[in-house]
């Protein structure tokens, strides 16, 4: 039939900017189109495509290293964007915020985002469309509310890209299983391939005995988040074990809450979440954030979850003086970023002073760790092929003879960006 051709524009060999191009018979579609950030936090965008080859494309996730350049695509040209009926939502939320903080090196601007969400289809999970001869079907990814992997069959031939995925239940989100799901192709992430994740729960009292320490000995704890998924995710923990805490979210928690919060069909304990996001304080104007510093044994959770920016920034800088503060990090610490910093030196952004409050971080990861992976990989049926991407390169080599010490018939792909795979079908 001819070669089938995996294209990775982003992703490749590192976490972040996912980018993967799917093509037969001069034809694409695009799976993510995503950026990262350098050091100097300035976007980076993934490599170039011609827009007239694609087809259409579909989007696993709302977060920004997934959706945050394909406005691009709409510069020049009209195609079809498919993806869940949440995230079709939550894109102009993170794409107006995106342009707001970084509009000065986007080359899009707000008519290219409107373009996109008129030219986007909804599709529920495990339901089936057909674009340009792809037949799509979107899988619950256990990731993020709204979040799915991506079933494409190209003449009966399967490919299953993951995105961002979980095997483990959330308080937000059931947890991924693809038991029985054929594919000939898996492109998996592997962010956590050569790890091991502790037990949720264990984590979650982790976290709450910790709390409890410090709000009892006076001090307050600042949980930095990212503002879609994990805020969500750590209101709810806190409201189960300890609803009576005074607990303020602020920041892009607030609108991207109330969002979520309108789709129940997507939340794992939507009961929590309401309850949570009802009984907790909402932060509405820097004047109460400076009330709020003063008061005693309060827990605030506050985004941007690597403190690149938003009220969390501000909040450290007011609690890192006082050891009996706490600074609790639960998100990914991406090399080079603030909140890694701070973990590995003791020092906020400015490098002024050494940090006073107590520092941890927690693995509330939303991304599968080795086995979870490797077990996605065993329950697929019929899979010949995986290739390795979203992952930091150390990791991703181990995670790739990890595969391959589990099947050595399988054939595994660790490409760079840049890079094609190509398969005869």
């Amino acid at each position: 039939m001819g070669d089938l051709e995996v294209k990775v524009l982003g992703g490749g060999r590192e976490v972040g900017r996912s980018a993967i191009a799917v093509g037969y018979s001069s034809k694409y579609l695009l799976l993510d189109y995503g950026i990262n950030f350098s050091e100097d936090d300035i976007p980076q965008f993934p490599q170039h495509i011609r827009p007239s080859l694609i087809e259409g494309i579909v989007l696993s996730h709302a977060h920004l290293d997934h959706i945050g350049a394909a406005p691009l695509i709409y510069s020049s040209y009209r195609v079809p964007t498919i993806t869940t009926r949440l995230t079709k939502s939550l894109i102009g939320i993170m794409i107006e915020d995106f342009l707001k903080i970084s509009g000065y090196y986007i080359p899009y601007e707000y008519n290219e985002l409107n373009t996109l969400l008129d030219n986007t289809l909804e599709l529920d999970l495990n339901e089936g469309l057909e674009i340009g001869g792809f037949q799509i079907k979107l899988l619950n990814a256990g990731h993020i509310p709204g979040s799915a992997m991506i079933l494409v069959d190209i003449n009966g031939y399967k490919i299953l890209y993951t995105g961002d995925v979980n095997t483990v239940e959330t308080k937000l989100v059931k947890p991924v299983h693809v038991d029985g799901v054929e594919a000939d192709i898996l492109i998996t992430e592997a962010t956590y391939g050569d790890t091991q994740h502790p037990p949720r729960d264990y984590v979650e009292r982790e976290l709450i005995n910790s709390i409890i320490d410090t709000v009892d000995s006076g001090g307050n704890v600042l949980i930095p988040v990212f503002s879609l998924g994990r805020a969500q995710e750590i209101l709810c923990v806190l409201y189960q074990y300890i609803p009576g805490l005074t607990v303020y979210y602020d920041g892009m928690v607030r609108r991207i809450s109330e969002v979520i919060s309108s789709y129940p069909e997507y939340i794992n304990r939507y009961d929590l979440l309401v309850k949570a996001l009802k009984e907790f304080n909402m932060v509405r104007s820097s004047s109460e954030r400076k009330k709020i510093i003063k008061e005693k044994g309060v827990v605030i959770v506050a985004s941007a979850g690597m403190l690149k920016g938003g009220p969390s920034q501000y909040y450290a800088k007011q609690l890192s003086s006082n050891s009996r503060n706490a600074i609790f990090l639960v998100s990914y610490q991406a090399r080079g970023s603030p909140g890694r910093k701070l973990l590995e030196f003791g020092v906020l952004e400015d490098k002024s002073s050494l940090v006073k409050a107590k520092i941890r971080w927690f693995d509330f990861s939303s991304h599968a760790d080795s086995e979870g992976l490797l077990r996605i990989v065993r329950s697929l049926r019929s899979v010949k092929y995986v290739i390795v991407v979203h992952s930091e390169e150390g990791v991703g080599k181990e995670f790739v003879s990890r595969v391959s010490d589990l099947d050595s018939s399988l054939k595994v792909y660790y490409p760079a960006n840049g890079d094609t795979v190509y398969i005869n079908i």
